[in-house]
């Protein structure tokens, strides 16, 4: 899949780029190939900046396994991994870092988050018996990543609120909704491809109660979102912050919750009599191994998105889908916003970049703004995702992860702008 995927990216560029050509931009052969370097560049600067997280967090990591914190996350999600990840053996150490990573996604720590994914794929590998082709549970771990569930998406507050913005959090419920369902999608495709059984009563009973405290987490937050910003601005006042941005305090908090969680593991572990020094050197040994397989995916995959952005394909893209939407006698405000829908699953900064584009041109609280900032909270960087995790174990043969990745990606855009006509009409 992936070898014809990154033909294609290279095969429509050099379409897109020739039409640019005929059409007088005799530059575009040349922003094309500056952009194979650039992007050449930027995988190293990606890759130096990954290693030292990785160093980091994989030596933490070996504490947490040697201190059992891993060992109990595991066992008290056995049950339900069991059935939704039926190779990988009951109390798995996978399992406990698998529940880190999708922790640390939902709040929205993505410094935490993908060391200890790369970790969590390193440990499915183990039990994989074709080093090359992706097995189900790596599968599901990978699109569920790829679903971009986060339970508060404080960046696009933030954004929102540098750009003027008087309720910065409006959008927050759309997010959660449109993100939801998006986890939602993945989950349902990998287990229709999977042929897993979600209908067992242990599965449900775990849905049942993620529902619940999911329903009681809209409704707390629905009664604070109107003027969250704003306590947290006295919060700052009252703490002797004045002065202080939000986005520095929100970097306090997060930051915090970082350092505690390491705090946590190293006195769990002096506890139960581990060396942690030692543990710590040990995992970090572990770092350069993942790290060094990780460079030749990195490098193929941003360099072939780069070449398909240079091209004007993407340009391209949405041009067409603003004539078709336009056929079709539909609203066409919408449009405007997908910019930032179809560069996502390619990059998160020039996602990041089209957001902003979209609130300064059409204003901070416009419907295009709106339903850019909802999808750029609801979806992922699906391609880098895909480089990055199964690139660290030496994947090549990804089976139906893309299929379902891209999925989520479509159901979280469409469900964005569903939510966001029915929220700002």
């Amino acid at each position: 899949m992936l070898n014809y995927l990154w033909l294609g990216f290279f095969i429509i560029a050099a379409l897109a780029g020739l039409v640019r050509c005929l059409g007088g931009d005799l530059e575009v052969f040349a922003q094309m190939v500056n952009s194979l370097f650039s992007m050449a560049k930027m995988s190293v600067d990606i890759m130096i900046v990954l290693f030292g997280t990785l160093t980091l967090w994989m030596g933490i990591l070996k504490i947490a396994e040697k201190a059992g914190v891993i060992e109990v996350l595991a066992k008290v999600l056995g049950p339900l991994f069991e059935r939704l990840m039926p190779e990988v053996p009951k109390g798995h150490p996978a399992i406990g870092l698998i529940t880190l990573n999708f922790t640390a996604n939902a709040l929205g720590l993505d410094n935490a988050a993908t060391p200890i994914g790369l970790k969590a794929m390193k440990a499915l590998q183990a039990l994989n018996p074709s080093k090359i082709v992706a097995t189900n549970a790596q599968i599901l771990f990978l699109v569920l990543n790829a679903s971009s569930l986060t339970l508060l998406p404080i960046t696009i507050f933030i954004f929102r609120g540098q750009q003027g913005a008087p309720d910065p959090t409006m959008v927050f419920l759309p997010i959660l909704l449109a993100t939801s369902t998006s986890t939602l999608a993945g989950l349902l495709s990998v287990a229709f491809m999977q042929r897993l059984k979600l209908f067992d009563s242990v599965v449900l009973l775990w849905f049942a109660g993620l529902g619940l405290l999911l329903g009681l987490f809209v409704c707390i937050s629905v009664g604070l979102t109107s003027t969250s910003y704003y306590a947290l601005n006295q919060l700052i006042y009252a703490l002797g912050l004045k002065g202080t941005s939000l986005a520095t305090f929100s970097s306090l908090l997060g930051n915090l919750t970082l350092f505690s969680l390491i705090l946590l593991f190293l006195m769990v572990g002096a506890y139960r009599k581990v060396a942690v020094y030692d543990a710590f050197i040990e995992g970090a040994k572990e770092a350069f191994d993942v790290a060094k397989n990780l460079l030749p995916y990195l490098v193929a995959m941003l360099c072939a998105i780069g070449v398909l952005r240079a091209s004007g394909a993407l340009d391209y893209g949405l041009d067409l889908l603003r004539q078709l939407v336009y056929l079709l006698g539909l609203d066409t405000r919408f449009v405007d916003a997908l910019p930032t829908a179809l560069i996502k699953p390619f990059s998160g900064s020039g996602a990041r970049g089209m957001m902003l584009e979209t609130m300064q041109n059409y204003g901070v609280d416009s419907f295009p703004a709106l339903v850019a900032a909802t999808m750029q909270g609801s979806t992922e960087t699906t391609f880098y995702v895909l480089a990055v995790y199964f690139g660290s174990v030496g994947i090549q043969k990804v089976r139906h992860a893309v299929g379902c990745a891209l999925f989520c990606d479509i159901v979280g855009i469409i469900a964005s702008i569903l939510v966001c006509y029915w929220f700002f009409g």
